[in-house]
């Protein structure tokens, strides 16, 4: 069955956006050449699950090449959670309301591969429900100082997370497990 795998680029003070969902920050990071955990991890996803503000929001990368799900490189069935779905279909994106319903979808579509959640209130969620497997957060050199946390659970318990790898360099990753 599918991991659920929560990737981000996070800014070293914690946030994936700025203020108002701005991912315009990451467009301007310097070019540090190949990281190969983010390359190798395209590869690696079979669908996505991500929450509207993340589905709807900002691009960094709108109107180039690199458009989309990693940086342009991905393609396949999308599975957006909203209560709020737009009024015309859009080839291989389907709208859910219900998490379950959304997460056994997307996992049904992934196959052997990963489901990347995209976006914190939905990663939250997931966590919060279970079914996050493992966490995935690529460190950019950058202070954003305010803006989208990576995780935002207010009155949340502590989540003891097990190292599956960490990579150093330019930008940093470290690959966590959440245990069952």
């Amino acid at each position: 069955m599918a991991k659920l795998l929560y990737s981000a680029t996070m800014s070293l003070d914690g946030f994936i956006a700025g203020p108002d969902g701005d991912m315009g920050w990451m467009a301007g990071l310097p070019d540090s050449g190949p990281h190969p955990v983010a390359d190798d991890l395209w590869p690696r996803v079979g669908a996505l699950l991500a929450g509207a503000r993340t589905y709807f929001g900002d691009d960094p990368n709108a109107g180039t090449d690199a458009e989309g799900a990693f940086g342009g490189q991905w393609s396949g069935p999308q599975f957006v959670l909203t209560h709020n779905p737009p009024a015309d279909p859009v080839p291989d994106v389907t709208f859910h309301s219900d998490l379950s319903e959304a997460v056994a979808a997307a996992r049904a579509a992934a196959g052997d591969r990963y489901v990347n959640v995209l976006g914190a209130d939905v990663a939250a969620q997931c966590l919060d429900a279970g079914f996050l497997d493992e966490i995935l957060v690529i460190v950019a050199p950058v202070l954003l100082g305010d803006g989208t946390a990576l995780f935002r659970r207010p009155g949340g318990t502590n989540v003891a997370l097990e190292e599956i790898s960490s990579t150093p360099g330019p930008y940093p990753s470290v690959w966590l497990r959440v245990p069952a």
